[in-house]
Parts: structure tokens; sequence; C-alpha cells
């Protein structure tokens, strides 16, 4: 029997940094780092083209530096320097796994990776490679989400995937309210207005701008993002509505 075809082509997979950790406190366990980097070579060998930007907040996070006293844009700085060391990680673990990778920066750190360009981040897609974008948007002030949601418009993505340990969006944070209520469909404007911070508010934005529509879900279901990406409405959906 031929495998189920794919619902979603190119997406964009967006990983929190703190992902990265498992239970560690601090860092990245590689253990975690080689089941994700299992689950994404799964699917672009599927036939997906695949870019993935990951966070940094497992190693630093601007904005919480700078509540600590730190310079802003100096800790906003540190933190895009975060994300190119877990791109490199990822990009080590997916090649591990037997895929390509490529590391693209949107600072100038050549000796490292390349830089970002839209159309060579395009053709290394087209040709079986998985783009990795690191340093966010090179710009202070703008969150890992929104170099996410950026690069889904910028590549023309069919979907924006965020990675999470829940199972979704929710009205309150399951976590500490057992009876939180867990939204299977939402519109852009609609998580805006709620102030539903699952991603910020410029990501779903750009989203909404672009007609990119966004999937949050839980990164530790097994098979979860072949199963997406097959058409399974795992986690909660969010477009036009």
């Amino acid at each position: 029997m031929s495998a189920q075809p794919l619902k979603y082509r190119r997406i964009l997979l967006k990983l929190s940094g703190e992902a990265l950790m498992g239970n560690e406190d601090y860092g990245i366990d590689p253990k975690v780092i080689q089941a994700m980097a299992k689950d994404i070579v799964e699917a672009q060998r599927a036939g997906a083209e695949i870019g993935l930007v990951i966070g940094g907040g497992n190693i630093f996070r601007g904005a919480g530096l700078a509540e600590a006293g730190m310079d802003r844009v100096t800790g906003d700085h540190m933190g895009m320097l975060a994300t190119v060391i877990n791109a490199l990680a990822m990009a080590d673990a997916l090649e591990k796994e037997g895929g390509f990778a490529r590391v693209m920066s949107a600072i100038k750190i050549n000796e490292v990776c390349e830089d970002y360009i839209r159309r060579r981040a395009i053709r290394h897609m087209e040709k079986g490679r998985i783009a990795l974008f690191a340093a966010g948007t090179g710009n202070p002030f703008f969150t890992t989400d929104s170099a996410a949601g950026l690069r889904a418009s910028e590549i023309g993505a069919d979907l924006l995937l965020k990675a999470t340990k829940v199972d979704g969006i929710y009205d309150a944070d399951p976590k500490k309210n057992p009876g939180a209520k867990r939204f299977e469909h939402l519109s852009y404007d609609e998580v805006i207005a709620r102030n539903l911070q699952v991603m910020d508010t410029a990501a779903f934005a750009l989203c909404r701008d672009n007609k990119v529509p966004v999937r949050i879900y839980d990164m530790m279901q097994p098979g979860a993002l072949m199963r997406i990406l097959r058409g399974e409405p795992l986690g909660t959906l969010v477009d036009a509505g």
C-alpha cells in the first residue's frame, strides 16, 4: 500500500530553545535533539520541504537579561548568538540521522554558517536540504516567533508549525488550571484579541497578512509531525477562520 500523501508540502517548524533542554536545567539534552532530528528527517524523506527556526532560551533570553539590568539590545544580540549555537547543534543531529542541513544566519558569521538569502534558502529546500534559520530576524526587539512568521511568509510556507510541550492553545494555563479549555480552531484575530500568548502578536499578524496558517501542537506525541503533514488535526489550527 502506498504511503498517504502529504497535505502540506513546504513547512516552517518553530522550536523553542527550552524544548531542547528536555529534563535538564540548561543547555541541550542530546536524547531530545536526536529524537526531534529523527522526526524531521522522516518528514523530509516523505517529501516535505522544511525550514526550521529555533529559539535560544535554553542559553540566553534577551528580554530576561534586560529585566536583570543588561542593555536590551546587547541582550538580544546575545540571544541571537544562542540561536546560532542551537541551529548548529540541530544541523549536526539532522546529519547524524542521514539528513542534509544548511544553517543560515540573519547576522554575518561566515566562518560558522551561511548568510540568510531568501532565494538560496528556497533552493536548499527544493534540493532536499533542511534549512535552519538562525539569529532571529537579525534585529533586536523581535522574538524568534516573529522570525518564524517572517521566514514562513518569505519562503511561501503552506503551514507554520509551532512545537510545544502542550497539545494546543488553551484559554488558561492547563498546568495551573485543570479546567482550562483547549481550542481546536481559532482565527488570527481571535488569538490576538484574546491575547493568547502561545506566540507573540507580531508573529500572528505576519501570518495573517500573508495567509500562512499556524498549527500549535505537542511535539512529545509520537509521530505528531508526520501525522500533521498528512492532514490529522492535532493541536490547534489558527487561520483566517
